[in-house]
């Protein structure tokens, strides 16, 4: 049997990347999927390509929007993967209060409004999946406050985990995914970026979206496993790539 057949996938962020992979792999695995994302034309995009029907356009930072979305869909839901939203980089003194407090706490917001609108309407059994990193682990000057954002999200997930049981929450923390936002972010400096990790990376290769989407996948469908973070960065973080 399927590992996840007649259940309920939402991706929160899934019209590209890890969230278009992880759609991807539910619905092999036997899931109905929802997809939800801020890109209005690249959402519909991403459900032409999936064939999946239910699709929602907002801002995951939009607490009514959120709100909305969540009461609209039908019950039950099994399992929401949010991948939606980044870390923001830079020298701490060097940014606005406002920026200060969007890098430490939007994660957090975001995840709590899912959780707010999404547990009362799931299965026993079924799970809230977070995205963190494991490259801001490192603390530097060029980092800067992501490597305080990156150390809360752990234990956030392990608290919300014991506050909604049975239900489960787990983390996430990936390195460098070779997706579209990398190639945006590195724009000509992609190759590069990408022959140095082959290099350098004990297994020897870049960790693509659809390695993390069969993590999601895993995480989703073993009930026995939350309050904990997952790494996914072929060893990045260990050999300093």
């Amino acid at each position: 049997m399927a590992e996840l057949d007649g259940q309920t996938v939402v991706v929160i962020g899934g019209s590209a990347g890890i969230g278009l992979e992880t759609a991807r792999r539910a619905l092999a695995e036997g899931a109905d999927v929802v997809i939800a994302g801020r890109d209005p034309g690249r959402l519909e995009q991403a459900a032409r390509d999936l064939g999946v029907h239910r699709t929602a356009a907002f801002d995951a930072g939009d607490a009514g929007a959120m709100a909305a979305f969540f009461h609209e869909l039908p019950d039950p839901i099994d399992h929401v993967l949010v991948t939606a939203g980044g870390p923001r980089y830079g020298p701490m003194l060097e940014m606005a209060p406002a920026d200060i407090s969007r890098a430490l706490g939007d994660h957090v917001l975001v995840a709590l409004e899912v959780a707010r609108n999404a547990v009362p309407r799931m299965r026993p059994g079924g799970s809230l999946l977070f995205m963190g990193g494991t490259g801001a682990r490192k603390i530097s000057r060029e980092l800067g406050i992501a490597s305080a954002a990156t150390a809360a999200l752990p234990p956030f997930v392990a608290a919300l985990a014991l506050e909604i049981a049975p239900l489960r929450a787990n983390l996430i923390a990936a390195g460098f995914v070779d997706t579209p936002l990398s190639a945006t972010l590195l724009g000509d400096q992609l190759d590069a970026r990408r022959a140095e990790l082959r290099a350098t990376l004990p297994i020897g290769r870049v960790v693509g979206p659809d390695d993390v989407a069969a993590l999601a996948v895993h995480l989703m469908a073993n009930t026995a496993l939350t309050g904990a973070t997952y790494d996914i960065d072929g060893g990045q973080q260990f050999v300093g790539s």
